[in-house]
């Protein structure tokens, strides 16, 4: 049998391929990034085909690096940024417009006339352009011709677990359950898409992808790994849950990427938030019950660092925020609130703008910087208060991964913002172990998820530092900030 599993790590900045052991070592990877293309304010897109191309050479260097081959991987899995959506011909497989990624906030003013009752009972999510379904409706309105081409069943819609798959299979067009709860349009309960939900954004049904598990047989990836199969298809925040090994209620983990991203499984009852969380699935394997989680979804974090680089040239390179932030003690009071698409959880306020507050001339680049990776924290803690209250709960210790983790400052200011340890596991890209755990298990290379939690090992740990004064001072400035934040753009 096939000593490895692969992963396709499709994300918001980058797509890779990575190689996993029995033991869930890390064996190769191949990692390349792709354009953020910014047509206006509040718009972000990619370009499906260069994301394509892009998996293709990732697949190949990885391989080739390792001196592996197709016959050496039991299976593939696929993990994806969620919400982003695209559109492409059924005929031809040519995208009909760009990825409208889900930091895209161009639908903002359809948002406060949908029915929000309705949405949140049948999705467990807000209405929000963070998710597909206003993504969808805006190219079917906007690109010229396309909603009689999918009204006649020319077009496919997908996320990008959809279009991976159906470019690597050769045409077969699905998704999984943990991307389709992202879409706005499934039914929480009967994982299945809503017909009423369907009519509200008049997107047509044969438009859309059949719904299957998280890890079963999808296909095999014959464009590029002859007779390997794709047994795994599961969203990236959910896949970096299952990596942490959080298969019980109560576990938690969290993501670090260009987002922010908190997931707690509530086990097999979806639990309703009364305080600005999402309700979603957090797996489901084979013909199993579904398994649910509660989700508080951050927009900017790694991206706000990213910001500092790209637009502000405070530093050349992600690394370096770490080095430049740690010449100053704190802040000195600057807060740096980066809501460039709005403020998603707990707040959900599209109006918000991003801000850096209690400038003086005495402040440097070191302290905006430093006040960049507290927003990070507080944003994490935002979303960690919110949680306790729903799930009626507090955690003794959280688990994190994702790129930011290399960050150790951050992970320390992570732990003094929130009060408890902070744990980094010895493998930190959970997202792409995810994936391939799931596929993994799909077709037997593991045979249950205690081999997989016998395989977790932590590589750092964090322990708070703070006083409880000090952490209620920056909290309430945290806040203070927050509101100054509100009511810049209309919406309506």
């Amino acid at each position: 049998m096939a000593d490895f599993v692969g992963a396709i790590d499709q994300g918001t900045t980058s797509t890779r391929f990575m190689i996993f052991d029995r033991a869930g070592h890390e064996i190769g990877r191949h990692q390349i990034e792709h354009r953020q293309i910014l047509p206006g304010a509040g718009m972000v897109e990619h370009d499906a085909t260069e994301i394509w191309e892009n998996t293709l050479k990732t697949i190949t260097v990885a391989l080739a690096d390792t001196g592996l081959g197709p016959a050496d991987l039991a299976a593939i899995g696929i993990t994806n940024q969620r919400e982003s959506a695209l559109i492409w011909d059924r005929a031809t497989g040519q995208p009909c417009h760009n990825v409208i990624v889900w930091q895209d906030t161009r639908t903002a003013g359809v948002i406060p006339s949908l029915d929000a009752d309705l949405i949140s009972e049948k999705t467990g999510l807000p209405p929000a352009t963070y998710f597909s379904a206003t993504k969808v409706t805006w190219m079917l309105d906007n690109v010229p011709g396309l909603r009689k081409r999918a009204e006649k069943g020319e077009v496919l819609f997908g996320t990008l677990d959809s279009w991976l798959i159906w470019n690597l299979s050769g045409g077969r067009h699905l998704t999984d359950v943990t991307n389709a709860s992202r879409t706005m349009l499934m039914n929480l309960m009967t994982l299945d898409w809503d017909d009423e939900l369907l009519a509200l954004f008049r997107i047509p049904r044969p438009m859309l992808p059949e719904i299957r598990s998280s890890a079963e047989l999808y296909g095999h990836a014959e464009a590029i790994l002859p007779g390997v199969p794709i047994a795994a298809a599961i969203g990236d925040q959910q896949a970096a849950l299952f990596g942490q090994t959080c298969f019980e209620p109560g576990e938690a983990k969290c993501t670090y990427g260009t987002g922010n991203f908190v997931l707690l499984n509530t086990g097999t009852t979806p639990v309703r938030s009364t305080h600005g969380l999402l309700t979603t699935v957090a797996y489901q394997f084979g013909t199993g019950a579904p398994i649910y989680a509660l989700e508080g979804s951050v927009a900017a974090t790694g991206s706000a660092v990213q910001w500092l680089r790209d637009q502000l040239g405070i530093i050349d390179s992600a690394g370096a925020s770490e080095e430049l932030a740690g010449q100053v003690e704190d802040s000195e009071g600057v807060c740096f609130v980066p809501a460039f698409s709005g403020l998603f959880a707990p707040y959900w306020r599209p109006d918000a703008r991003a801000a850096i507050v209690g400038l003086s001339r005495y402040h440097t680049a070191a302290h905006i910087t430093r006040a960049a990776l507290e927003a990070i924290c507080y944003q994490t803690r935002d979303v960690m208060v919110a949680m306790a209250l729903d799930a009626g709960t507090e955690l003794d210790c959280l688990k994190v991964d994702g790129g930011v983790t290399a960050n150790a400052l951050c992970m320390q200011l992570q732990s003094d913002i929130l009060g408890v340890p902070v744990s980094r596991p010895a493998v930190a890209e959970t997202t792409a172990l995810g994936a391939a755990y799931a596929a993994g298990l799909a077709v037997g290379f593991w045979k249950s998820p205690d081999e997989l939690r016998a395989n977790w090992r932590e590589d750092r740990r964090w322990e708070p530092s703070w006083t409880q004064q000090r952490r209620d001072e920056g909290s309430t400035r945290w806040r203070a900030a927050i509101d100054r934040t509100l009511d810049w753009v209309s919406v309506g």
